[in-house]
């Protein structure tokens, strides 16, 4: 028998908790990453710190958070609550399924209910130490990469709480970063989730090139949040409701999509689940019971926002990143206590329930107008073609409403004209990567109405192609990418495809499906090698380096259209080194703004911001 199918007892290995978590992070804290994701790993060993010292606040203990993150990488997160028990100090930090946040005498209402938030960030950090102080004494351990390095105890003068200092592992997360815009944002939520919580960062001020300190605080909680997304757009004040373990704020805005951000023991689940899905009918039944209607939902959500936060005693995640909770037994209590609350502020507030009513009228009008227009507009459709012309399709496509496997996605490219698609429709693989050819410069749809998607052709064969007319959760594709050139005819299309998708299905964006396709603009090559730049200072670079490897001529070709592209150099483009930014919606507020200004009416505005802003290039 051959070495390698000799199999015996030696051959079983028994890793420690934290072996495990170093072996296999992904199982623990989802993606890796460098920090250019707000969902990479760092961010997720900052937030499981975080989420301990926010349940201390919570419990009603401590009312301030510390938290610092150096240009270096290392983290600081201090906490004034009740400290961990100074015997259990290394446990609490090492030892997975250990902690107090099982027993719901001490922690009615926690995240880190599996016992392994803070043992993945000691895993995973270079350097990892926490230090507890209760009652005049503290307790502290240091860690290297998991392995318990020191520890010591004694007397001090500090505050009752617990003190936990970090710096990402290097080796797991390379050339790792942290965006201190995706922080902000964190903290700005843990601030609207937990009114009255004050929380204070530390971090580098790159222009002023030394350390500054932003504060975090919101008095009223969610109804504070719902007004910084909104941004005055909304058509009535929030319906809002507030006990032990259930808070919701929401109103309507004069745009078409629903949209909410939901919070389960105060971290976000980006993908709802039963709590969300529960949260909306019970909007349903409070309208249809206090109107005396019998409203569809579509009718009355369309362009309602909301936030929703629940506190579960035994939260059941769908990962262990709790992008969606599964808990079944929660639904019809949300779904009877939103019916009250809603039925009952409508009773209360004459005036916002004529508002509210008003709007779900309107969108119950305009829907029934749209059946027909939908009709005739799929009625023609038919008679042209029973295929959609501009679609180049492949043969692999999700199921409904599941993701694909990482590494198995499928993509739909977007592109301009028929050169740009024919590179990539040569050079793509077939069985995940569809093409949808544009004919010309999209419509600006921006403030337009609903119905234009059906008598624009291109629109409404775009919608056709994505499947979304009906739900976004038809989507066909894992990955919708503006795949436009690096000009400025490019830029244009690119911005008028973006303002479609904001204006109209804007959850396609929020659930991270649209993305922007990165191409070389320049090709520097001499004989013996040839480097693709996607800028000017790659070019630069290219060019030195080409030039110091041969005392031979360098070539350099500028890309005017992807179409110039031949398809055997497109398909590195496009295959496992592809270069995609995903398009992402840091605030509701901005997007509406920012679609106001530069796709509205405001055409003198923005002549005189092009002319304020212009810069000649010397030729």
């Amino acid at each position: 028998m051959t070495e390698q199918h000799h199999y015996d007892e030696s051959k079983i290995k028994t890793l420690s908790s934290l072996e495990h978590i170093r072996k296999r992070p992904g199982m623990y804290i989802g993606r890796l990453g460098s920090g250019s994701d707000p969902d990479d790993g760092i961010y997720i060993l900052l937030k499981e710190v975080i989420d301990n010292a926010v349940d201390e606040y919570i419990m009603g203990c401590g009312k301030q958070i510390e938290i610092a993150v150096e240009a270096t990488g290392r983290c600081r997160v201090r906490d004034y609550g009740r400290g961990i028990p100074l015997g259990k100090v290394v446990e609490c930090v090492s030892v997975i399924n250990t902690g107090a946040k099982y027993n719901t005498e001490v922690f009615q209402f926690s995240v880190g209910l599996n016992g392994v938030g803070t043992k993945a960030v000691n895993a995973l950090s270079a350097q990892f130490r926490v230090c507890s102080f209760r009652e005049g004494r503290y307790k502290q351990a240091d860690f290297v990469c998991g392995e318990l390095i020191q520890e010591e105890e004694g007397q001090s003068s500090e505050k009752n709480g617990t003190l936990v200092e970090f710096l990402p592992d290097q080796q797991l997360f390379p050339s790792f970063t942290f965006d201190l815009s995706y922080v902000d944002q964190r903290l700005w939520r843990y601030a609207y989730l937990n009114a009255g919580l004050r929380l204070a960062l530390t971090c580098p001020d790159e222009a002023e090139g030394k350390a500054k300190k932003k504060l975090y605080y919101s008095e009223k909680g969610l109804p504070d949040l719902l007004e910084r997304e909104l941004d005055g757009r909304g058509i009535y004040p929030a319906i809002q409701h507030k006990e032990h373990a259930l808070e919701f704020a929401f109103t309507h805005t004069d745009e078409y999509t629903e949209n909410y951000y939901s919070f389960v023991n105060g971290t976000y689940t980006s993908e709802g689940g039963t709590h969300l899905s529960a949260f909306r009918e019970g909007i349903l039944k409070g309208v249809n019971e206090f109107s005396g209607k019998k409203y569809t939902g579509e009718d009355v959500r369309d362009g309602l926002v909301g936030i929703l936060a629940v506190k579960v005693q035994e939260p059941v995640f769908e990962s262990q990143t709790k992008n969606k909770l599964g808990n079944t037994d929660i639904r019809a209590w949300i779904v009877n206590a939103v019916r009250e609350a809603v039925a009952t502020h409508l009773y209360k507030q004459p005036e916002t329930a004529e508002v509210l009513l008003s709007k779900v009228q309107r969108n119950e009008r305009i829907r029934k107008e749209l059946q027909t227009v939908r009709k005739e507009a799929k009625a023609q459709a038919k008679k042209v073609a029973f295929k959609i012309p501009q679609l180049k399709d492949c043969k692999y496509h999700p199921q409904r409403g599941n993701a694909s496997k990482p590494g198995e996605e499928n993509m739909v490219f977007i592109t301009e004209g028929q050169s740009a698609a024919g590179s990539i429709v040569s050079s793509r693989d077939p069985m995940t990567q569809a093409v949808f050819s544009l004919k010309g410069k999209p419509m600006n749809v921006f403030g337009q109405r609903l119905d234009l998607l059906y008598k624009n052709e291109e629109m409404y064969a775009l919608m056709q192609s994505l499947n979304v007319e009906d739900s976004v959760a038809d989507l066909r594709f894992d990955r919708v990418i503006l795949a436009t050139d690096a000009d400025v005819d490019g830029l244009h299309i690119r911005n008028l495809l973006l303002t479609f998708f904001l204006h109209y299905f804007e959850q396609l964006i929020r659930q991270g499906h649209v993305y922007i396709l990165e191409t070389p603009i320049f090709r520097a090559r001499n004989k013996q090698k040839t480097i693709y730049c996607y800028s000017e200072r790659e070019k630069d670079e290219a060019v030195a380096a080409l030039k110091g490897e041969s005392s031979g001529n360098v070539e350099v070709t500028r890309f005017k259209g992807l179409g110039e592209i031949s398809p055997p150099e497109f398909k590195q483009f496009i295959g496992l080194d592809m270069r995609i930014q995903q398009v992402r919606i840091d605030n509701l507020a901005e997007v509406y703004g920012l679609l106001e200004f530069y796709m509205g009416k405001n055409t003198p505005d923005r002549r005189q911001y092009i002319m304020e802003h212009l810069t000649l290039r010397p030729v």
